[in-house]
C-alpha cells in the first residue's frame, strides 16, 4: 500500500483547486494522491536516456493547406445574403 500524502499537501492542493473538503474526504484523497504519486515514482525508475522527446505520442503533420492568393468575393456577392446593408457595407445595431 501507499504512503498517504499529509493533510496539508492535501489541504494546500484543494486550496489551489478552490474546493472545500470533509475530513473523511481529505482522508480518502491523501490515500489516492499518495498511490499516483507512488505510480510517478515508479516511472522514474525507468531509462530514457535513449528516447528522443516528443510532442505528442503519434507522428502528425501539418493539416492546413498553403496560402495561396486568391480573388477576393465580389462585394455584391458578400452584402448578398446579410439583414441589412447601405449597399457598400454591412448595417449592424449599436452595440453602446
Amino acid at each position: 500500500m501507499s504512503v498517504p500524502l499529509p493533510e496539508a499537501d492535501v489541504l494546500k492542493v484543494a486550496s489551489l483547486s478552490r474546493l472545500k473538503l470533509s475530513e473523511a474526504e481529505v482522508t480518502a484523497l491523501g490515500l489516492q494522491m499518495g498511490s499516483v504519486l507512488k505510480y510517478i515514482a515508479m516511472l522514474d525508475e525507468l531509462d530514457t536516456d535513449a528516447i528522443e522527446p516528443m510532442a505528442h505520442s503519434i507522428e502528425i503533420s501539418n493539416v492546413f493547406r498553403d496560402d495561396e492568393l486568391q480573388t477576393s468575393l465580389p462585394r455584391e456577392k458578400a452584402l448578398s445574403n446579410a439583414p441589412q446593408t447601405d449597399g457598400n457595407y454591412f448595417l449592424v445595431p449599436a452595440i453602446l
